[in-house]
């Protein structure tokens, strides 16, 4: 995780001269296309099982974590594709360095899944190395790793590389349909938007110690959701899918400026973490889009976006639907007939369609300005303060402690407290 702090002084330059074969332009399935995982967690498994179940072709080559019982566990699940999974014991890599050996086993493409902290690490070193990337969500747990993930991106043009984001709601074909009708203007101008990700707690810590013989840092680590300096916080790095539909919502354009509330209800364990927010981020024209994110028990939960427009409403995701100015349904999803709905395997259909076909895609701009505004209204509701965008984007809060191995000992940071806390 050192390495981190140096990520925005790599050489471009220099690294574009060693560029590796950029584009696969094998033709038809019968040539492999090699694939490695790095964090094999339950969204890298997640993300491996549907690489390779979009293309006969792939093959999985390796598997990367920083725990060895992480990898033999999501190997094991990878069985049901036979010959497709061709990770042999010297290509089960574990440790902190993992990801680079990993990345030099003779790979084509990289998945991140990894806690978002080592995103912006993980990435840079695949693009250096000539690899397309898919990157699951957030891209960064602070604006210093969204500044490096924008680097990373303008290097992946420069060489002709793929990557593709983890944003799924971006990929559901209902949910495409209905903000490609608010962004054709069916509706009009868009008003407001009020977004929800309402949910019970995600891993909740079962101690508040390291049990014996554990480093605090290596406990951090299997805890990593629980603490902000890994996972980013709740509002990042699961409701940051809401967050991405405002942005889809308003045409991916800047907000102007965000204020916010959150704190912790129910949490009451050695995390760092909020278990609620609520933010309210300003746009150009008046447009004020909210998001209202918690993660509790015993309450009401509930997933949806609410796009308010001149002539209606739309609600989504999932089955969604729109509703005309009096209130009367005029729209709603229908899936189609033989059209693949799982969006987290319509992404990686699209990835390796495009890969096979020598087309680029590079989402590494857009997916960092969408992980930028989830920081934007975290920080918002951390400091207590109106940021405005503008500021903001120039900040470079690092969130990342300095260690060489998992014995080392790293406190927990304290709670951030609004009016104390600073925004850098």
């Amino acid at each position: 995780m050192t390495d981190r702090r140096a990520l925005l002084k790599t050489s471009t330059a220099a690294s574009v001269l060693a560029l590796s074969p950029n584009i696969l332009k094998a033709q038809g399935t019968a040539d492999q296309i090699k694939v490695g995982l790095i964090g094999c967690g339950g969204r890298g498994s997640g993300a491996a099982t549907q690489a390779l179940a979009a293309d006969p072709g792939v093959v999985l080559w390796a598997m990367a974590d920083v725990f060895p019982r992480s990898v033999e566990q999501a190997l094991k699940r990878m069985g049901r594709f036979g010959k497709q999974v061709q990770v042999t014991p010297e290509r089960q890599f574990s440790g902190l360095d993992a990801y680079q050996k990993l990345i030099d086993s003779g790979v084509d493409v990289v998945l991140l899944g990894t806690p978002p902290a080592f995103r912006p690490q993980h990435l840079r070193a695949a693009i250096e190395a000539g690899k397309h990337v898919f990157a699951e969500k957030p891209m960064a747990v602070d604006m210093h790793g969204v500044h490096s993930v924008m680097e990373s991106a303008k290097l992946a043009k420069q060489k002709n590389l793929s990557i593709q984001h983890g944003f799924c709601w971006r990929f559901h074909p209902g949910t495409r349909e209905a903000y490609s009708r608010v962004l054709g203007g069916e509706l009009g101008r868009v008003v407001s938007l009020y977004s929800t990700y309402m949910a019970n707690p995600v891993k909740p810590l079962s101690e508040n110690a390291p049990p014996a013989g554990m480093s605090t840092l290596e406990w951090q680590i299997r805890n990593w959701f629980n603490f902000e300096w890994l996972s980013s916080g709740p509002l990042v790095e699961q409701c940051v899918h809401s967050v991405d539909k405002i942005a889809w919502g308003m045409g991916d354009i800047d907000p102007v400026a965000a204020v916010g509330t959150g704190g912790r209800a129910q949490k009451n364990d050695a995390s760092n973490i909020y278990d609620h927010y609520n933010i309210a981020y300003e746009y150009p024209n008046g447009v004020m889009a909210h998001i209202g994110q918690r993660q509790w028990i015993k309450s009401h939960t509930e997933v949806k976006d609410r796009v308010l427009c001149e002539k209606g409403t739309m609600y989504a995701p999932g089955r969604c639907s729109i509703k005309d100015a009096s209130g009367k349904s005029v729209w709603r999803s229908r899936p189609q007939k033989g059209q693949e709905q799982n969006m987290y395997q319509v992404c990686h259909n699209e990835f390796f369609a495009a890969l096979r076909a020598g087309d680029t895609i590079n989402t590494g701009e857009y997916m960092a300005r969408s992980t930028a505004l989830g920081l934007f209204g975290r920080e918002a509701a951390h400091s207590g303060q109106r940021l405005l965008w503008k500021d903001f984007w120039k900040t470079g809060q690092d969130l990342a402690p300095d260690f060489t191995d998992l014995n080392s000992d790293f406190p927990v940071p304290p709670i951030p407290v609004p009016g104390t806390h600073q925004v850098s």
